[in-house]
């Protein structure tokens, strides 16, 4: 009763005395990661240090031998590998609830210490512990046996003895065991719900919270993971919504309507295969109620191309404003055009269509684009609105050439297009082509321009069926009236 007095005595001591000036400096004050170590051997250092200390008291006190401190420097080892465990699971849960609070978005662990390597160092470190101290039980019992076993009663009753020595032995183990499970599944609780309500609310569209980094084990991880793919999440969708408002702003660079021309019916419209793209065309109003309508190529699809686009309506914009004619004005945007984008490889092709109503003729430049196509409504027949010219963006010297027609009547056709009409491509990897498509403008013929323009792209995506577009598509058709 005395020795357990003395014995509690001198550990209070300890902890009370040493623990608190310890933990400010070797635990509070260390790196986030090194707390729950530093708690651990703290405690256990601080058990040893109780445990010398209470031989050095005894052995001066009562004149105990030197060989009492192998078990009971034993006796403090376990007590100490418990104590510390148990001190580095409360650290780490502090950790843990000081993470949630303050948003703690730390990057990836540098080290990882995987919970496996901690569930197998304990268990064996416990085994080897639970083994030694069963062994200094059983050989001092075997030994204090043989000294009091002088008859059926002692016998007796040093098994009893015995017996409940080893009962509660293995009763404080499994006290100390289930409290360091439930302390760890306390933390491995907290560690998961804060992993899962970060989830849910990136499921639910909710990327203004990070998963704090609390430990360096296989959670810390995940929990990093798991910030890096919120970070992606959050970038993609900034690009997402600057690749909208890019849609929303190349749209309104597009026509709204279409020109009210008497003795001219028009029709045109623009299909991206991506949310942006390089495909572009305009209507103008020319002096002596002429009008000129611009089809554009830019090489390439996708935001580059919608960028490229732009600048290219903004020269054409700019040059009309003094418009003489087709080549003229293609000389000048051309100019602009090689000065900005010589350097990048980037060109783009342009037809340029001027039609006269009042003089029933039509002039044009090709600037590397597909010619037009002109169907004849009296010979049922076609005919291109060819011409030779350079790409636009390619030299800055060279010089653009009218081409004209004056045999235009009432019924004839004009569509100017880009390849992505023709250049369709099915299952079987057959191509729409010009055939299928003057097909269409035939059977069409007797429509309105807008009835002919919704024809031809109702065809295009007939013929590629479930196939996804591949290229941008823009036609503008014009009906002699």
């Amino acid at each position: 009763m005395i020795l357990g007095i003395i014995t509690a005595s001198v550990f209070a001591i300890v902890l009370a005395v040493f623990r608190p000036l310890l933990y400010n400096y070797f635990v509070r004050n260390a790196a986030r990661e090194s707390q729950p170590r530093n708690a651990f051997f703290t405690e256990f250092t601080l058990c040893l240090v109780a445990g010398i200390s209470l031989y050095t008291y005894n052995k001066i006190t009562y004149g105990f031998p030197l060989i009492s401190l192998f078990p009971l420097m034993i006796g403090c080892t376990i007590a100490g590998f418990f104590i510390g465990l148990d001190a580095a699971l409360n650290q780490e849960r502090i950790m843990i609830l000081q993470a949630m609070e303050k948003d703690n978005t730390a990057p990836l662990p540098k080290r990882l210490f995987s919970m496996t390597r901690k569930f197998t160092l304990i268990t064996v470190t416990l085994t080897f512990f639970v083994a030694m101290l069963m062994a200094l039980v059983f050989t001092r019992d075997i030994v204090w046996l043989t000294k009091v076993a002088q008859n059926e009663t002692s016998i007796h009753s040093a098994q009893l003895s015995v017996t409940y020595e080893i009962f509660f032995i293995m009763a404080v183990l499994m006290v100390l065991i289930i409290n360091l499970i439930f302390s760890y599944s306390r933390n491995l609780q907290l560690l998961f719900k804060n992993e899962t309500k970060i989830l849910e609310q990136v499921s639910e569209g909710n990327l203004s919270q990070k998963v704090p980094v609390a430990t360096h084990d296989e959670f810390g991880v995940i929990a990093g993971h798991t910030n890096n793919m919120i970070d992606g999440l959050r970038h993609r969708f900034e690009l997402l919504s600057a690749i909208k408002l890019a849609e929303e702003v190349q749209q309104n660079l597009l026509p709204h309507h279409s020109p009210e021309v008497e003795g001219l019916d028009i029709s045109g419209t623009s299909l991206y295969c991506d949310d942006t793209g390089g495909d572009y065309y305009d209507y103008f109003h020319l002096t002596d109620n002429r009008v000129g309508i611009a089809v554009a190529d830019v090489c390439g699809h996708g935001v580059g191309a919608a960028i490229l686009m732009t600048s290219v309506r903004a020269f054409l914009h700019m040059a009309v404003a003094t418009y003489h004619s087709p080549a003229m004005l293609l000389n000048a945007i051309n100019t602009y055009i090689t000065r900005d984008c010589s350097r990048s490889g980037r060109f783009t092709s342009m037809f340029f269509l001027e039609l006269d109503p009042n003089g029933r003729s039509i002039c044009w430049v090709r600037a590397g684009h597909e010619p037009a196509l002109f169907f004849e409504s009296a010979g049922q027949t076609f005919s291109l609105l060819g011409g030779t010219g350079l790409v636009l963006g390619v030299d800055q010297e060279h010089q653009y050439e009218n081409s004209s027609r004056t045999e235009i009547s009432t019924g004839d056709i004009i569509l100017i297009g880009t390849d992505g009409i023709w250049e369709s491509r099915n299952s079987t990897d057959e191509m729409f082509g010009h055939a299928h498509l003057e097909e269409v403008i035939r059977n069409s013929a007797s429509e309105t321009a807008e009835t002919i323009r919704d024809n031809i792209i109702n065809s295009v995506i007939s013929f590629r069926e479930d196939l996804p577009q591949e290229d941008d598509i823009t036609l503008v058709v014009v009906k002699i009236s």
